[in-house]
């Protein structure tokens, strides 16, 4: 039988996880600001990514108060989840997965660049961005807080 050694959450961890819930809120109120202020319209693929990014917020607030060290197991798949949602968007905006396999209408299309920052920066990039910080936080958690 296999024996666990007990290990306590380091203040560094529940760090980890308040940035996490920083980052998520983060992409909550940005994508709430593009489609409410600037009245950018979110395609199919953006609501994908926005079902898994919006209980993320609300399961690392609960996760910090008491600090849960298995936040990571029912955080982790909706991060990754939403992370290929993101990564499938910005294939399809950059072209390399042709229009004829985007799940969006015609009238709202997935391709179509509705925003670019500084010339390069887009929804789905900001949306990758954000998925990756989380999950690379979450791993670190994880690593820092198991045997």
């Amino acid at each position: 039988m296999m024996q666990y050694k007990e290990t306590a959450v380091t203040p560094q961890g529940w760090i980890l996880i308040f940035i996490c819930w920083l980052i998520a809120m983060g992409a909550l109120f940005g994508s709430l600001f593009f489609s409410e202020v600037m009245g950018l319209k979110p395609c199919v693929l953006c609501w994908y990514q926005r079902i898994f990014i919006y209980p993320l917020a609300i399961l690392f607030l609960v996760g910090m108060f008491p600090l849960d060290r298995s936040v990571v197991r029912y955080t982790l798949p909706l991060a990754t989840f939403g992370w290929l949602f993101a990564v499938y968007h910005y294939l399809l905006y950059s072209g390399y997965i042709p229009e004829s396999l985007q799940p969006c209408s015609k009238e709202l299309s997935c391709a179509e660049i509705n925003l670019e920052l500084m010339g390069f920066v887009t929804i789905p990039m900001l949306s990758i961005l954000s998925y990756s910080a989380i999950i690379t936080l979450l791993l670190i958690f994880k690593k820092r807080n198991t045997l």
